[in-house]
């Protein structure tokens, strides 16, 4: 084989539940859906605001785990969205042609 690899490009999928979830993706959207049942069966009301608003939490919760290219989901997007905002965003130079010695 020469010590030749091939490494296959979605090799990271397969370490994913159905290839697009993880178990946190999975437990957030359940519990969405379960709070969704749960307000299904509690509120006995046939209006269109109410509905949507029963609705909403496995709506939130689907619109999350939603896969996006080059990102993992609208969850992690967001999350990285946040830690870039809300980071150091003053970055100070210690270059290979800074010796340490003020001038």
């Amino acid at each position: 084989m020469n010590n030749n690899f091939l490494i296959p490009a979605n090799s990271k999928k397969s370490q994913l539940i159905l290839g697009f979830f993880t178990l946190t993706d999975i437990i957030l959207f359940g519990s969405g859906v379960g709070v969704t049942l749960l307000l299904l069966i509690l509120v006995q009301s046939a209006d269109l605001p109410i509905m949507l608003l029963i609705l909403s939490p496995a709506l939130v919760t689907a619109f999350l785990v939603l896969p996006i290219p080059y990102y993992h989901n609208v969850l992690q997007f967001i999350i990285n969205l946040y830690t870039y905002f809300s980071g150091r965003r003053r970055y100070i130079w210690k270059g290979w042609c800074l010796n340490g010695e003020d001038e």
